[in-house]
C-alpha cells in the first residue's frame, strides 16, 4: 500500500500566463490569460525519517516550485506546433514577453507537462522512494484537468489483480 500526500499549489500563488488555443474555433484562439494553479498528489511506499511522504520545503518540493515560477510566472506559453510560433518567439528577442515553448497549452497538455517535469524533480529530491501519482492544472474554479501516472495506475491495477487471485486462490 502507497502513503499518499497532496500538495496544492493554488492560484493566489501567482503563477500568472498568458497563452491561446491557436486551433480552437471561438475566442480561446486569441491571446488570454490565467493565474494556473496546480494540485500534486504525491504517494509513496515508505515514508522519509519524519513520517512525510514528500517535504514540502525547500529541500522537496522547492526545485518543482522554482520550476513552476520560471515556466508560469508572467509568461507567454506557446504550444511548439503553433503557426505562429516565431512571431512569439521574437516578442521575447524584443524583450516584450518571457516566453516559453511547450508541448500543448490545454489544461490536459499542461498537466502532463508539469507531471513530466515534477516526476523527475521528485525521484531526484527523494532518491526515488516518491513519486507522483497525478497533477491537476486548474485554469480556473470551472475548468482544469488531471494527468495520472500511467506507473502508479498500473501499480494499483496490478495490486488489486493480485489481491483478487490471492482471495480467489484461498
Amino acid at each position: 500500500m502507497a502513503y499518499r500526500s497532496i500538495k496544492t499549489y493554488g492560484a493566489d500563488r501567482g503563477l500568472s500566463c498568458a497563452y491561446r488555443q491557436w486551433a480552437a474555433e471561438s475566442h480561446c484562439q486569441l491571446l488570454h490569460g490565467y493565474s494556473l494553479g496546480f494540485v500534486f498528489d504525491f504517494a509513496a511506499e515508505q515514508l522519509d525519517t519524519r513520517g512525510w511522504v514528500v517535504d514540502f520545503g525547500k529541500s522537496g518540493f522547492g526545485a518543482i516550485r522554482d520550476w513552476l515560477h520560471h515556466m508560469f510566472d508572467h509568461t507567454l506559453l506557446v504550444a511548439a506546433d503553433d503557426p505562429a510560433r516565431a512571431e512569439f518567439e521574437r516578442l521575447q528577442r524584443l524583450g516584450l514577453a518571457q516566453v516559453r515553448i511547450v508541448p500543448g497549452v490545454s489544461a490536459e497538455a499542461l498537466a502532463a507537462h508539469v507531471f513530466e517535469h515534477a516526476q523527475n524533480l521528485i525521484a531526484i529530491a527523494t532518491k526515488g522512494r516518491c513519486w507522483v501519482a497525478s497533477v491537476e492544472c486548474r485554469e480556473h474554479g470551472a475548468n482544469g484537468a488531471v494527468y495520472e501516472n500511467p506507473d502508479a495506475v498500473l501499480r494499483q491495477v496490478s495490486a488489486e489483480a493480485l489481491t483478487r487471485a490471492l482471495q480467489g486462490a484461498a
